[in-house]
C-alpha cells in the first residue's frame, strides 16, 4: 500500500483536510457551505465518519447553550495523522507533476 496504508487520498477527504487545516475546527454543514458545491450535505457526514474511523479527524460535540434546543452539532479538526497525510498527498503530487514535465 501506499501512505500509512492507506493507498491514496480520495479528492472529497482531500479538500475536508484542506478545509479544516487552513479554517480550523468547523462543523459538517460549514464546510458544505466553504467547499463550493464540491461536497453535498447528504455524503459529507458520511465522509467524515470514515475519515473518523480512519484517524484522520476528530469531532466532539458543541454544548448547547443555556436553554438551547435541537441537536448539538459535532465540530470536526484534523488529527496529527491527517494533517501529516495531507502533507505527504501533497508533497506526492508536486513530485509527480515535476516527474511528468518534459
Amino acid at each position: 500500500m501506499g501512505l500509512t496504508g492507506f493507498g491514496s487520498l480520495p479528492g472529497k477527504e482531500r479538500l475536508i483536510l484542506e478545509l479544516l487545516v487552513s479554517e480550523g475546527s468547523i462543523y459538517g454543514l460549514a464546510l458544505v457551505d466553504r467547499s463550493g458545491g464540491a461536497l453535498k450535505r447528504g455524503t459529507v457526514y458520511v465522509t467524515l465518519g470514515r475519515m473518523e474511523a480512519k484517524g484522520l479527524v476528530e469531532s466532539a460535540q458543541e454544548p448547547l447553550p443555556p436553554g438551547g434546543i435541537g441537536l448539538p452539532r459535532r465540530i470536526y479538526r484534523p488529527t496529527p495523522l491527517g494533517r501529516r497525510m495531507l502533507s505527504a498527498w501533497n508533497a506526492f503530487t508536486r513530485e509527480l507533476a515535476c516527474e511528468m514535465k518534459p
